[in-house]
């Protein structure tokens, strides 16, 4: 659920004149819909409550081709929802109350195991359970199938997840978070990447919005900023998420890592131009669009 405001508001300030939109979210949600819109076969395992938000979240799903056998609808909880407040420069402030995707289990993605297993590519992130992230990791890594994790919300990753990660999609603050790493230049980038790739990540990409994202690898640890889409911003919920989609939805027809990075940055560029989440989430065609427009910052 989205206002729209001239800024976002200091605690305990009340600003009027807002405007109200609600659309479909969530970060795996959005990450889901991001693949499928970008040319992905998407098969999505999650939990939703069994209320009105559930059930739209569910036809949203299907609208855009999305497997849904997995997507179970939880009895004790209601379906998570986000409160965000967007200011006229296209910064956000957002509440989470997690509602059924805290009740994610492993049970749940034993449940998935085969098509887990089967998969070209495993995209996470962190607003279900840890214990149930890690146990979908350790199915792909112990079936060579390629993991990405975007670490969000952060919070502390044992080594024994990190050594199942193909790809860590961290921001400049979640990097910040997972390695005590001060995040003010390029060089520091590498030395976040490198600290990682230490603890079994086989490649780290760092997002850092306008800028692009840093992206290294256990062959290319040096690294190098792939540069952004030069767009106006109108509202940057979701692009990170929109990113993931598109990473994955890349890598997944065989794109060469920083080609996919490419691609995902044209992806999450065109997302920030259209306010709400899953709304902002652009199709195939206009980033292949963009991509050819070379509109990039370099």
């Amino acid at each position: 659920m989205v206002i729209k405001t001239s800024r976002i508001p200091r605690p305990g300030e009340t600003i009027l004149g807002g405007e109200f939109h609600m659309a479909a979210g969530g970060k795996g949600a959005n990450q889901a819909v991001a693949a499928a819109r970008a040319g992905g076969d998407v098969i999505f395992v999650a939990r939703v409550g069994n209320d009105i938000f559930g059930e739209k979240a569910i036809e949203g799903f299907i609208h855009d081709g999305i497997d849904v056998r997995y997507v179970f609808k939880e009895p004790r909880a209601a379906s998570g929802i986000a409160l965000i407040i967007v200011g006229a420069d296209g910064e956000n402030s957002i509440a989470v109350a997690s509602g059924a995707n805290a009740n994610l289990s492993t049970e749940d993605i034993r449940r998935a195991e085969k098509e887990i297993s089967s998969a070209k590519i495993l995209l996470m992130q962190l607003e279900t359970p840890l214990e149930t992230v890690r146990k979908a990791a350790e199915i792909a890594a112990a079936n060579k199938v390629p993991v990405i994790l975007n670490p969000a919300p952060a919070r502390a990753l044992n080594a024994r997840l990190l050594r199942c990660i193909s790809i860590l999609t961290p921001n400049e603050t979640e990097t910040e978070i997972l390695t005590n790493i001060k995040i003010k230049k390029t060089s520091d980038m590498a030395r976040a990447a490198q600290y990682l790739l230490d603890k079994g990540v086989q490649a780290v990409l760092i997002t850092l919005g306008s800028k692009g994202v840093f992206a290294a690898s256990k062959t290319e640890k040096a690294g190098q900023i792939i540069p952004a889409f030069k767009v106006k911003a109108v509202d940057t919920t979701a692009a990170g998420d929109v990113f993931n989609g598109a990473l994955a939805a890349a890598l997944a027809e065989g794109k060469p890592l920083l080609d996919a990075a490419r691609f995902a940055n044209a992806a999450a560029a065109l997302s920030v131009t259209k306010l709400g989440a899953q709304p902002s989430a652009p199709f195939r065609k206009d980033i292949e669009k963009l991509l050819k427009s070379k509109r990039s910052l370099s």
